[in-house]
């Protein structure tokens, strides 16, 4: 008996971890505002344990898929493959839109133009232009240095949608692993161009209007601004809607005015309208 009720509390305990246990993966663009979410929820929830992991939106489905995450972070709405792979295994994933962003773009500081085209920026990112004097005589006659999110990202995935619009990005362009990697290199790099949630940008890098238009708060709640975007998290409901236990009590923390404060922190904008 004795050894049978050892078995049953082993077995008890094992159920306790995995019930306060959350996994969070996907979007390196939310990784800021999803840390500061994890901070506080931990504060509230002490006996939670939380991973997150920002490798891209793209990586966060698939884990969502291979329910090796409780939470897909998305800066990206679900590819057309994605829906089909839904369907197919019988897998039913919800939206939850937490945030509002604009994909900025960042030159280097000392680079002597405030305002870019969507045609610009598309003839750069695929090679039609290589030389910032072919945008304007009066740039420097140098090699214009591109940076991009990786193919993981969904930054990239929105950057090829709004800007390319599927057109093969030029090989000239140099791939990056993060936006925070992005910033760095544009920082220190002259006459490079780049692009990355608003969230990220800082004053060693300068920000372009796009069309004439600034990514200040105003213009993405608008939609003014030509590359503002949703911020989602995605859930797996093919068992239901979480109404108890670590993961509910975190998609009610992120949807409370705390929650989107934390948003507002990092720079982004909150989907309550704060």
């Amino acid at each position: 008996m004795r050894k049978f009720l050892l078995v049953v509390l082993a077995i008890l305990g094992v159920f306790t971890v995995f019930a306060n246990t959350l996994v969070i993966k996907g979007s390196n663009t939310m990784l800021d505002f999803a840390q500061l979410w994890v901070e506080e929820f931990k504060k509230m929830y002490p006996q939670v344990k939380v991973t997150l992991e920002g490798a891209g939106s793209s990586t966060g489905i698939a884990a969502l898929f291979n329910k090796t995450t409780d939470i897909a972070n998305s800066s990206r709405w679900l590819r057309d493959s994605e829906i089909q792979r839904m369907f197919q295994e019988k897998q039913w994933f919800a939206p939850i839109l937490v945030a509002w962003d604009g994909i900025a773009i960042v030159v280097h500081k000392d680079l002597p133009i405030s305002n870019i085209t969507l045609q610009q920026l598309k003839d750069i990112y695929t090679g039609k232009i290589t030389r910032w004097n072919q945008i304007d005589p009066n740039l420097p006659a140098r090699d214009i240095i591109a940076f991009s999110r990786n193919t993981a990202s969904g930054t990239f995935e929105v950057f090829n949608e709004k800007v390319l619009k599927g057109e093969r990005m030029s090989p000239r362009v140099r791939m990056l692993e993060s936006s925070m990697a992005e910033l760095e290199t544009v920082a220190k790099t002259p006459f490079s161009i780049a692009y990355f949630g608003v969230g990220y940008v800082d004053q060693s890098v300068k920000v372009l209007s796009v069309e004439g238009i600034m990514p200040n708060k105003q213009n993405i709640l608008s939609g003014k601004y030509p590359l503002a975007r949703p911020l989602y998290v995605f859930i797996n409901v093919t068992e239901g809607w979480p109404e108890e236990g670590p993961l509910a009590d975190f998609l009610k923390f992120i949807m409370s005015k705390r929650g989107q404060e934390l948003v507002e922190r990092a720079g982004f904008v909150a989907a309550l309208g704060q």
